[in-house]
Formats: structure tokens, C-alpha cells, sequence
């Protein structure tokens, strides 16, 4: 049955006869006259019941969130309320009928809510008839049907890859599914489609993209969810800028037919290295300056300890600049800092407040040539504070990268209505893991070098890069990719690199390098997060916002109370047995 929207209609309808269904979402009698928000997904409507209608008993017992149906005529609202679409007109009711009741509800559905999370999220059904997350979800959908329709221009197909896949523990923890009929063995929910994807190159498919599910088990935050979504994308005959190109006119596009920005292309550049260096991130948030500085050289022939340790143990000495900023930091906040600091592994926080005298933590540790050369480099000012963090460089990169983006939220020095968005290039190849005590794939294992570095894959992996590149919008990583190895000889020196044998590469990847051998094209691709882009596209730092059924930071879903135990036949059946250890 054809029925419109509440806000289909508006001052042009006025005395059309309308039948309309929804929740209610307020109810007052004002002196007699019963009015009645009506609530659908697309807003609100004012009804209208005079005493003398015949439905007048009925709309009297009416409660919140009840369900109804009513007719009526559209006439001129008395009161014009423009926070509303439908702010000019209001239904004068002939027939009203109850649907359905409803029971006392445990929050108020409301934007301003006071109701805790987790109480929202048990009862998520109701939480979602909230403007503001079903607006997030409209988004949401739109910017799926924008993406299709782009990459459907564009002769990109379509296709699903398997949710029931083969574990290859190369990235996070994979999500096991045990299998009843073959005893004992597993598949892995995808963590994505790398493999299939490129197997579809292999296959001649050219161009794909899907929206795809994708699911790793492992620590939660606020912009992290168990299961997650994917516009993933993959294409054959491909360079780095051709894949950058094709992904940039989507978010372009996105951009404009949702939030009317129109975002200047071609994005930033920028390498890796020079991210962490000037950033101390691999996604720079570029909506303000404050650019962390490296000082080390300043100090190298300071006697004192503090300086000389750091330097002989070939750490490094950096620091960040807040301007006008000196006085409005106690040494109370700055222990504030310094523990901030401390969550990143730093041994501490130094700093200097820069006035006609200048005073600091470290002050009577530097000499007053040191104090003009920190001046000059730094263009010191009045009011300015200087935050100085030393140690182990990659310790000390990211320390004061967080540094950075803290004091820039404490200071309200970030236009939340201004996106930034860039390409982080030329990524390592490798990055050293502490606790496998060897190196790792920085992306994945399937990720090309740079042509130059092919032959550092043994020998230098610190120094060797890649074909890799990041979308970054907002000191958020939208999205990201590579071109693929295609060459079979590349890949088994990838996985020698990687101290794989071939044991170990052919029980993991053994399918996938068969394929290889029969006519792989170059080819790359890219992958956006979904959650991820909705999140920046509504304005929300919580992925929670943007899901309509989402887990807690403990992957827990407090709706339908799971993961829940199962019972024993279903164990049985699949030869596993628990251990209450």
C-alpha cells in the first residue's frame, strides 16, 4: 500500500485530504483541543482534534509512541513554527484509529537525551527513532547509493566474495567459525577481501567494488567496531595515482551531493616519512599548524645529562609550539600534560614559557646561546609555550603527535566545520613488531614495493617502501590501499622477507599462489571505511552513531545479549568441549 511521508507535504497541499501512519511522538490538550505530534522517519506533523470530532474519546486515551492511523485536511497552522518542515501546516483530524500501544518507554526519545549509552543501546529499537540517528542512517545510505551509481559510471562490477573463508593469520586476530561437517576445522570470518579481490583480477573482471562486511577480533575504541564495513574496490592495468584518482572523485562526490563542499582536488601529498616527522602521526590532522620541530642539534653540546643521555643513546629531541598559550597553562595543567605524555611511554614532559623572562622547566639546564637559537628556529614570541619531549625518536613522534591534537581540543583550536583531506604516500613496507620480535607487513603481505626497493626485501627492511597510500580526512584514516604484487617471483621474496616458509606459504596462501601463475595483470585497488566516512560525514566522533545495531567497546551486543552461550548439543555437534579453566 502506497502511503507518503509526513514531510511530503507542506504549504502547496493546503486543504488536500490526507491519510498518514506513525509514532507519537507528543500529545497536549490545550483547553480542549487535542494536538498531536506525528512522527515518521522523515519528521514530525502536527495533528489537530477539535472536541466536537467523533474520534475526540479515542485521540483523548492516546499516549507517547503509540501507533496510529488518522485522515484528515491539511490546513494553514495559526503559529508558523520554522524548526520544523512542516512548520506552516497542521491536519485537522476526521478519523483517527489506533495501531498498536505502547509500554512506558525507559528513556525519553529525544536528541537531548540524558539516558546512558549502554541503556540506549539495550534498547537500540527506540534509541533509533531519534531524529538524529536516522538521519545518520539516511546519510549513511546515501552515501552507498552515490557509491554505487559513481563506480557503475565508471564500468566497476559489482561482486560478493565469501563470508566463510580460510584463516590466514597475516594481520589482527581472525574471528574462527568451526565446522560441523569437516570435524575439527575452521573458517575465518574476512577481515577483508583482500585475497578474492585479486583473485578477480586474475579472473579478468578488471574493475570490482563491493560493500563489503569485514570483521577482526580485536582491542575496541571509539572509532572500532568487531564488524565493520568496507567500500572496497580493485582494479586491473593500474598505477598509484590511477587508483587515487578514481577514489578521490568518489569522495569528492561525496562530499558535495551530501554536505555541499566542494573539496579542492587534486588531495595533498605526502609522504610517510615526513607525516611522522612533522605530525607524528601516519593521519595528520591538517585543520591547524603546530607542527612538531626536531631541536636535537640545538643541544648536542649541552653537558648536562638530561640532553647528553638522550643524544649518545641516538634518541632525539623535539618539541611542539603552542603561541599566545604560555599563560593559560598552570603547573598543574602542565603535570596534566606530562602524564598525557606518559600514556604514550614518554619518560617525561619539559617545557618553557616564553616572556620577557623566560621560565621552564629545563631553563637553568640551557645556555643562553641555546635559548637564542631555540628563539630563531622556533620564532619564538611572547605568550608562547614550548613542550619539549625527548627519548626514543619513534617514542617520541608519537608522544608529542597525541600532544599535538590534545592541546589543539583543549585550546577549541579546531573548525569542525573544515575538512582537510590528503594522500599519505610511499608507506615502509615493514614495521618492526615487538611482541613477534620480527618485522611485519605495515599493510599487508600482498602489497608491491617500490620498484627501486625490490632488492631490500632481505636485506634492509627498515628502508625499504611501498606502493601504498592512505586517505586521510581530518587526522582520520578514511581509507587505503596499494597496487598488488602481481609478479609471482616478487611475492615468494615478500614472504622470505617476512620469514614465511613454504610450509607456512602454502598452507596459508598456498591457493592464492597458484593463481598467480596464470596470468596475473598489475593491478590495485583501495578499500574506504564505510562507519568511518559516515562518522565524518554527520559530524560524530562515536562509530556507534553511524551502526544501527553496534557492539560495546566490550563487543558485546546489550540488545539481543550475545555472545551468549550455546547449548551442549550444538557443542557436541561440532566436537568442541570447553574449558572452564
Amino acid at each position: 500500500m502506497k502511503h507518503n511521508f509526513n514531510t511530503d507535504y507542506d504549504i502547496n497541499n493546503l486543504n488536500d485530504k490526507v491519510s498518514l501512519y506513525g509514532w507519537v511522538s507528543k500529545i497536549r490538550n490545550l483547553g480542549g483541543l487535542i494536538f498531536i505530534d506525528l512522527r515518521d522517519r522523515s519528521g514530525i506533523i502536527q495533528l489537530v482534534v477539535n472536541p466536537d470530532n467523533s474520534c475526540y474519546k479515542i485521540a483523548d486515551e492516546i499516549k507517547n509512541e503509540y501507533v496510529i492511523y488518522v485522515e484528515g485536511k491539511i490546513s494553514k497552522r495559526e503559529n508558523v513554527n520554522s524548526k520544523l518542515k512542516t512548520g506552516e501546516i497542521e491536519v485537522i483530524v476526521d478519523n483517527i484509529k489506533i495501531l498498536n500501544t505502547s509500554k512506558e518507554l525507559p528513556f525519553e526519545i529525544s536528541d537531548n537525551t540524558t539516558a546512558l549509552e549502554d541503556t540506549r543501546l539495550k534498547y537500540r529499537y527506540l534509541d533509533l527513532r531519534r531524529k538524529s540517528l536516522t538521519d545518520n542512517l539516511k546519510i549513511r545510505h546515501k552515501i552507498t547509493m552515490i557509491t554505487r551509481n559513481y563506480l557503475d559510471s565508471l564500468g566497476f562490477l559489482e561482486v560478493e566474495t565469501p563470508v566463510l573463508c580460510k584463516s590466514t593469520p597475516e594481520g589482527a586476530r581472525d574471528y574462527l567459525v568451526p565446522s560441523r561437517i569437516n570435524k575439527g576445522a575452521f573458517y575465518a570470518l574476512p577481515q577483508s577481501p583482500q585475497i578474492f579481490k585479486q583473485l578477480l583480477m586474475i579472473s579478468g573482471i578488471e574493475k570490482y567494488f563491493q560493500i563489503a562486511k569485514c570483521f577482526r577480533d580485536e582491542d575496541l575504541r571509539a572509532d572500532r567496531q568487531p564488524e565493520f564495513t568496507q567500500i572496497d574496490m580493485e582494479m586491473s592495468f593500474v598505477n598509484e595515482n590511477d587508483v587515487m584518482n578514481v577514489a578521490e572523485g568518489l569522495i569528492a562526490k561525496l562530499f558535495k551531493d551530501i554536505k555541499g563542499i566542494e573539496l579542492k582536488r587534486p588531495f595533498l601529498k605526502m609522504r610517510y616519512d615526513d607525516a611522522i616527522e612533522y605530525y607524528g602521526s601516519d593521519k595528520p590532522d591538517l585543520r591547524f599548524e603546530m607542527l612538531i620541530q626536531n631541536i636535537t642539534d640545538i643541544f648536542k653540546d649541552n653537558s648536562s645529562n638530561l640532553f647528553q643521555n638522550t643524544i649518545s643513546n641516538n634518541g632525539i629531541i623535539n618539541c611542539i609550539v603552542v603561541k599566545n598559550a604560555q599563560s593559560k597553562y598552570s603547573r598543574k595543567d602542565l603535570d596534566k600534560l606530562t602524564d598525557f605524555v606518559k600514556q604514550y611511554k614518554a619518560s617525561g614532559l619539559a617545557y618553557l614559557k616564553i616572556n620577557d623572562e623566560i621560565t621552564g622547566s629545563i631553563i637553568k639546564l640551557i645556555t643562553n646561546k641555546e635559548l637564542e637559537c631555540l628563539k630563531e628556529r622556533l620564532n619564538l614570541e611572547n605568550e608562547d609555550l614550548v613542550l619539549i619531549v625527548m627519548g626514543d625518536k619513534k617514542i617520541v613522534k608519537n608522544a608529542l603527535g597525541a600532544l599535538r591534537l590534545n592541546v589543539a581540543k583543549q585550546l577549541k583550536l579546531i573548525d569542525d566545520n573544515l575538512y582537510k583531506v590528503l594522500w599519505v604516500i610511499d608507506f615502509p613496507s615493514f614495521e618492526w613488531s615487538e611482541e613477534e620480535n620480527r618485522y611485519i607487513s605495515c599493510h599487508h603481505p600482498f602489497t608491491m614495493p617500490k620498484d627501486s626497493d625490490i632488492d631490500k626485501l632481505i636485506n634492509d627492511k627498515a628502508n625499504c617502501y611501498s606502493k601504498a597510500y592512505d586517505c586521510v580526512i581530518n587526522g582520520y584514516e578514511a581509507g587505503g590501499g596499494s597496487i598488488r604484487i602481481h609478479n609471482q617471483d616478487v611475492q615468494k621474496k615478500m614472504f622470505e622477507a617476512l620469514n614465511l616458509t613454504e610450509s607456512d606459504v602454502e598452507d596459508k596462501f598456498g591457493f592464492f599462489i597458484e593463481a598467480l601463475k596464470y596470468g596475473t595483470p598489475p593491478h590495485g585497488g583501495l578499500a574506504f571505511g564505510l562507519d568511518r566516512l559516515t562518522m565524518l560525514l554527520t559530524n560524530t566522533d562515536n562509530i556507534r552513531d553511524v551502526i544501527a545495531f553496534p557492539k560495546t567497546a566490550s563487543a558485546s551486543d546489550l540488545m539481543s545479549n550475545c555472545p551468549n552461550l550455546v547449548n551442549q548439543k550444538q557443542l557436541d555437534d561440532l566436537k568442541i568441549k570447553i574449558d572452564s579453566n
